[in-house]
């Protein structure tokens, strides 16, 4: 019976291969070094092709009768009374063996609620959409009185239920420490941490998850592998600063202030926005001035009597120019209706129509500080 907090993968035998049996001596010479040379080179490939199936995969999802031994563990350990230890052990049973790793996790919540009060009330919450900004408070998972089983699994559940709420930062905080052993469902665990670590585009974090992932597509749903094939496509393609990078910030922006986070960390979100915003249009500014010094030098075709130095050219007038005050401040996002619609037209001929909110966004905060 397994009583252990983690499970442990089963290891394979690797089976001995036997040698190639060769010829007789038979003559020296070029063909007799060609065969053996052949030979070595046939034995290196089947030794190499039977080490690589007898690795074993990074992760496995645990049977259901494990699970069971799991469950009867921390029973024991929790000093469940003889009631109690029937009723879960008899809803176990009831679990077919072929039962999805997502929906073990789910089978297993039930059970314990079944005998604690705090993962009932958890399993309730997660049983419906959320209505309230604010969460209740789930330390109690974290706590080091709470069971390893229950809480590694309760963890991934509550984390489930979050990231499905969008609430991609919490959902973090429950399983960014988890691993593939630690839970009943590890594609399950997976999954969400490279969902969670793509949406706010951490993308070495999510590259990592998906690796680990795919490296056992037999063991994980299909809707699983193939949206982690996509998010894996997509993050390998994202430049940071970029314009696609920018908007997918301020599409997070606008998440978590529907979510009711308009705290600190949502701030810094925008003040990262804007400099990225900055940098980009100084990269476009930079771009179109040389582009401009290119024309004008290519242009420039020197005169065949041009004037000397230091001799004053005709015209008419005084040349003296009226001075008027322009102001000190920038004007950005200030501009008049028709100017401001003529420029991000401009800008709509520039880049895919979807970024021209992007910009307006960026203007109305420009102005809303120089209004400050």
């Amino acid at each position: 019976m397994i009583r252990s907090k983690s499970f442990r993968l089963t290891t394979c035998t690797k089976k001995r291969l036997p040698s190639p049996s060769g010829r007789g001596a038979g003559g020296e010479g070029i063909f007799v070094t060609m065969r053996r040379v052949a030979a070595a080179f046939l034995v290196a490939i089947v030794s190499s092709a039977a080490t690589a199936q007898t690795e074993q995969p990074a992760w496995k999802t645990p049977t259901v009768e494990q699970i069971g031994e799991q469950l009867v563990g921390w029973l024991d350990e929790t000093q469940a009374d003889e009631t109690t230890r029937t009723r879960v052990t008899t809803f176990w049973q009831s679990v077919p063996e072929e039962t999805e790793s997502g929906e073990l996790l789910s089978r297993l919540a039930d059970a314990f609620a079944l005998v604690d009060q705090r993962a009932d009330a958890l399993v309730q919450l997660c049983s419906r959409p959320k209505t309230e900004f604010l969460l209740p408070d789930q330390s109690w998972l974290t706590g080091e009185q709470t069971p390893a089983l229950l809480s590694n699994n309760l963890r991934l559940f509550y984390a489930r239920w979050l990231a499905q709420e969008e609430l991609f930062d919490e959902a973090l905080e429950q399983i960014r420490d988890l691993k593939p052993a630690d839970v009943v469902a590890p594609s399950t665990l997976l999954f969400y941490q490279s969902v969670a670590h793509h949406w706010l585009l951490d993308r070495e974090a999510s590259q990592q998850a998906i690796g680990k992932l795919l490296q056992d597509k037999e063991a994980s749903p299909v809707r699983y592998v193939a949206l982690a094939r996509l998010m894996q496509q997509d993050i390998e393609g994202l430049q940071e600063d970029s314009l696609d990078h920018i908007a997918r910030r301020m599409g997070d922006i606008q998440r978590r202030l529907d979510l009711g986070r308009a705290g600190k960390r949502v701030q810094n979100v925008e003040d990262g926005v804007i400099k990225s915003l900055d940098k980009l249009i100084k990269k476009l500014e930079d771009q179109a001035a040389a582009a401009a010094a290119a024309a004008a030098q290519s242009n420039n075709i020197q005169s065949k009597s041009p004037a000397q130095d230091s001799t004053p050219m005709g015209g008419r007038g005084p040349g003296n120019v009226a001075k008027r005050n322009i102001g000190s401040d920038s004007g950005w996002g200030n501009l008049p209706e028709k100017q401001r619609e003529e420029a991000l037209q401009d800008i709509g001929r520039e880049f895919p129509s979807h970024y021209r909110e992007v910009i307006e966004q960026y203007f109305r905060r420009l102005a809303a500080e120089e209004n400050r």
